[in-house]
């Protein structure tokens, strides 16, 4: 069956924020992101969950626009779910002004680091051939700038990735001869206060 094409991008609202700050949810989003459609008992192996809490928070990901169920594929007791957005956008602005939304802000924003920490290592423990091993990077460079230089960069490097995934998307089956793979890029650009 073929793929369901997902929105690029959906923006966070109150509402929304409140469906998905949560560890949990944003692991399964980003498996059903990445991996496709599944079901809860295919999620609830992978992730070593309970498959009757893995359909309460899929129920809680659809409700908030984030996944929606796949009519097509599945049975009365097998429901597939899929992504409905490749990426989320953080106006981090609208929800600094409410000490609520200011602690689920910071919930989703660990959740997205931590993730972004697993895929990492996942790939660290992975035997990868030489060239790729070669061709990925981790590591930081540290600047002193002032939080407009920053939102500045930020936006360079967002222009910079925007034209990379435009290139493979006008021809995503071009490879020059190449081995092509799916390749995430992780960036985080913070203040930094050393601990005393």
């Amino acid at each position: 069956m073929e793929e369901r094409p997902a929105d690029a991008m959906v923006r966070l609202d109150a509402r929304s924020l409140r469906g998905l700050a949560h560890p949990l949810r944003v692991r399964i989003l980003e498996i059903l992101r990445s991996g496709g459609p599944a079901t809860a008992t295919m999620l609830a192996n992978r992730l070593g969950e309970d498959s009757g809490n893995m359909s309460w928070h899929l129920r809680q990901l659809a409700t908030h626009g984030f996944i929606a169920e796949d009519k097509e594929r599945g049975t009365k007791r097998e429901r597939w779910w899929f992504a409905l957005h490749k990426y989320i956008g953080v106006e981090q602005s609208d929800f600094l002004s409410e000490q609520e939304l200011r602690g689920l802000l910071s919930t989703l924003k660990k959740a997205v680091i931590t993730e972004q920490f697993r895929r990492a290592e996942e790939f660290t423990d992975q035997d990868w051939p030489t060239q790729w091993q070669e061709a990925a990077a981790v590591g930081y460079w540290r600047f002193r700038l002032s939080s407009s230089e920053l939102a500045a960069l930020r936006t360079e490097l967002v222009v910079l990735l925007e034209r990379w995934e435009a290139r493979r998307a006008e021809d995503p089956e071009r490879s020059d001869g190449e081995d092509v793979q799916d390749v995430v890029l992780q960036f985080q650009g913070f203040p930094y206060r050393p601990a005393s």
